[in-house]
């Protein structure tokens, strides 16, 4: 166990006893069929996790009435058809070693009725700043109504095989909306004085701990501060988590915001590691210690979790995405094996960005997330090849990891001084340090492996000559684009990647491209003192940055005096070194501009396929060769093509 011993210690929630410290937070997966009901999927993916150590799982957030339903696929409880599937949930993860709660929620106003195919229901007819749905305000009959659907989804859960349940009650869902004057202004005795807003919540409780019995556990997850304006703070919360001790709770999951400070629920690289922990902290002094705290948010590195818990601040560590990025986090950890942890680094590419998207969600590291029903990486395969690798970015790094576990005698080679591809100029974009973290494990796990590494080479036709792959896998990458602009040559440019690596740079910089490359860039030059100008011809700026990340980046840039110039477009430099730019039918000329940052986009790098094509070796291209795009679909690409050989 190495210095994590105390993570490693069992601790009783109520009756139930947890192996260790670890809890696997709920999160949406859209894994579920239309209906609410367990897929095979579903069962894998848990499975998987239990398998890997975590003391308790909690399911996603799992809906008690079909108004409640807040995502296309996602989990339900409401009705005893769904039982059977439920039950052979729990009894996978049971049989792996694990515990398992499921998460009971309504969605309340934050959702859509194209979703629910009901009307939404709130404390209050008032909308939800980001879904916009005018909810209806509900009767005592409504309520009388939900708090029998919480009860008969806990009555399911017993009968499914849970071993507790937990009460979501933060995130701005129905509860969180009760209590919180941010969404409840009613004049009813649900309304107005902090008691009568807490009164659904815990009648709630109490009907869910008179179905189950004093000997079952029941959690409840809360928003510690909501950090909008009106809304919840620590201070109220610690106050409610007192009322909930009191009325028979067994652990409280403290985590926070609701969907206008989303980012405060699942939190970009931006927002700082354990953002929750001083609130958890505050909570069990307010409850004097009387139940297990759970915390949530970011919490990535062994060493805090391992503190916090000697520490006495909390009592057990909430881990969500760092679970899709390694579902063997705990296992790995026991065993010593911390090199080969694959950490979450809170890009939030594969996993909220796609569920916002009505997607199902996975993982931008981890390839297999979600997919493990379909895939084994213990079996190898039927043929041993050959496999040469062309690229070592992160999709080249994915390739030769998966083909080497497969059981392939693998090459890699890549052309530059370093393995990682454009992750080594992401690396030093603010805010996304911890892709070094990815960078890392992947090189590591390829050294690992026995791949054989040559760095400073490019594949052309006498690697080929030499090596005589059974197949080839193109990982090339791509190239930053040089748009045609007369006079460009009278002014200092540079690639976005050049600025990032330590190009110089003067005072006054315009960035060409307002994408995601442009406006990071944009704002490590600000950081350095200088003024910066980003022009993009659409009509938004970072339009291919997810909308948690991209709010922050948005605040960031503004706070930071950057200017952005959209549907507007470079025409040329004139003569006197201006500037000579276009918006509509209305010329602009800026003057004084040092530097030209051009981040108009990437071009694939392809000049190898007609190598390959001309010796007749099977190949397949990868990533940005294939199409520039991101980082995360050159990772699913190089496994899923090296799983295939």
């Amino acid at each position: 166990m190495g210095t994590y011993k105390k993570l490693f210690e069992p601790i009783r929630i109520g009756t139930m006893e947890v192996k260790n410290r670890f809890v696997m937070a709920p999160m949406v997966t859209n894994y579920s069929e239309k209906d609410g009901s367990v897929t095979d999927r579903l069962v894998a993916y848990h499975r998987a996790r239990a398998k890997g150590g975590v003391g308790l799982i909690i399911t996603e957030a799992t809906y008690v009435h079909p108004c409640g339903k807040g995502f296309s696929n996602e989990l339900g409880i409401y009705k005893d058809e769904l039982v059977p599937g439920l039950e052979r949930l729990t009894s996978a993860v049971h049989e792996a070693g694990g515990k398992i709660a499921v998460q009971l929620y309504h969605s309340g106003r934050q959702s859509y009725e194209a979703v629910t195919g009901l009307p939404l229901i709130a404390p209050s007819a008032i909308p939800c700043p980001v879904c916009g749905g005018m909810p209806k305000e509900m009767t005592k009959e409504d309520i009388r109504q939900m708090v029998d659907a919480f009860r008969n989804a806990a009555r399911r859960a017993k009968a499914a095989g849970f071993d507790a349940v937990e009460i979501h009650g933060a995130h701005g869902y129905l509860l969180n909306e009760f209590l919180s004057p941010y969404s409840n202004q009613r004049t009813d005795e649900y309304g107005g004085s902090f008691a009568n807003r807490a009164r659904f919540p815990l009648e709630v409780l109490k009907k869910v701990r008179d179905l189950v019995g004093k000997d079952y556990p029941v959690l409840y997850r809360l928003s510690s501060a909501e950090h909008v304006p009106g809304g919840l703070t620590i201070e109220d919360t610690k106050d409610f988590a007192a009322m909930l001790v009191d009325n028979g709770i067994d652990a409280i999951h403290v985590s926070g915001g609701v969907y206008l400070s989303v980012a405060m629920i699942i939190q970009p690289a931006a927002i700082p590691q354990g953002v929750y922990v001083d609130n958890a902290a505050a909570i069990k002094a307010a409850v004097g210690g009387r139940v297990p705290i759970i915390v949530v948010g970011r919490i990535k590195e062994p060493s805090m979790m391992e503190e916090l818990v000697v520490g006495g601040k909390v009592d057990m560590i909430a881990m969500g995405r760092g679970l899709l990025a390694d579902e063997a986090f705990p296992a790995k950890l026991q065993a010593g094996n911390t090199d080969d942890i694959r950490k979450c680094i809170a890009c939030n590419q594969g996993c909220i960005d796609r569920l916002f998207g009505d997607m199902d969600i996975g993982c931008l590291g981890n390839a297999l997330a979600g997919r493990e029903w379909q895939y084994d990486l213990d079996r190898k395969a039927a043929q041993k090849k050959k496999v040469l690798v062309a690229g070592g970015g992160p999709g080249g790094l994915e390739a030769a990891r998966i083909a080497a576990l497969r059981g392939h005698e693998v090459y890699l080679y890549e052309k530059g001084p370093k393995l990682g591809g454009l992750m080594n100029y992401t690396i030093l974009v603010p805010f996304k340090n911890e892709f070094e973290d990815l960078r890392s494990f992947q090189v590591g796990q390829v050294e690992k492996l026995g791949v054989r590494v040559k760095l400073g080479q490019a594949v052309d036709g006498a690697v080929i000559d030499q090596i005589k792959p059974d197949v080839v896998i193109m990982a090339t990458g791509s190239e930053p684009i040089q748009p045609d602009i007369p006079g460009l040559d009278r002014l200092r440019v540079k690639k976005a990647q050049e600025i990032l690596s330590g190009a110089p740079f003067g005072k006054d910089a315009v960035i060409i491209g307002g994408g995601a490359v442009g406006c990071e860039t944009a704002e490590f030059l600000a950081d350095r003192g200088t003024k910066v100008t980003v022009v993009e011809m659409l009509e938004n700026v970072a339009r291919d940055v997810g909308m948690l990340e991209k709010a922050l980046l948005m605040q960031r840039l503004a706070e930071k005096g950057v200017t952005l110039l959209t549907k507007t477009v470079v025409r040329e430099v004139n003569p006197g070194g201006d500037l000579v730019l276009q918006k509509d039918y209305q010329q602009e000329i800026l003057k004084g501009v040092d530097t030209v940052v051009l981040a108009v986009g990437y071009r694939p790098v392809m000049d190898l396929e007609q190598v390959l094509a001309e010796k007749k070796v099977p190949f397949l291209k990868i990533g940005d060769c294939l199409e520039a795009r991101k980082v995360l679909d050159a990772i699913w690409e190089g496994f899923l093509r090296a799983y295939e050989l």
